[in-house]
């Protein structure tokens, strides 16, 4: 922590400019979705997304090799939260557009 700091001091740039070279993906942020059945929307997401790497540790999880997305249900409401990354705004919106619809349909 304190090399960090000192970095930062000796660059007299934001650490927000220093980390933007080795942000690899944009980020979604958490979209939190009301569903009338959990399962059986996790399940609806999964079988549209086979082709994908899943893993299901928590929640679900799909991977491609240009970019991921995460599902997983609150453990203290009907919702399921979405995480998103990818490469560049317009793959995002498409991507999150996708797996949104699917959620809510």
């Amino acid at each position: 922590m304190l090399l960090l700091l000192e970095a930062l001091a000796l660059r007299e740039r934001p650490l927000s400019e220093l980390w933007s070279p080795y942000r690899k993906y944009r980020q979604s942020g958490e979209i939190n979705r009301r569903v009338a059945d959990v399962p059986a929307t996790l399940a609806r997401v999964r079988a549209q997304f086979r082709d994908g790497e899943a893993d299901e540790l928590d929640g679900l999880t799909i991977g491609y090799p240009d970019w991921w997305f995460n599902l997983r249900p609150s453990n203290t409401e009907p919702l399921l939260r979405l995480n998103l990354e990818a490469p560049d705004d317009a793959s995002l919106a498409r991507h999150r557009d996708r797996i949104l619809a699917l959620i809510d349909a």
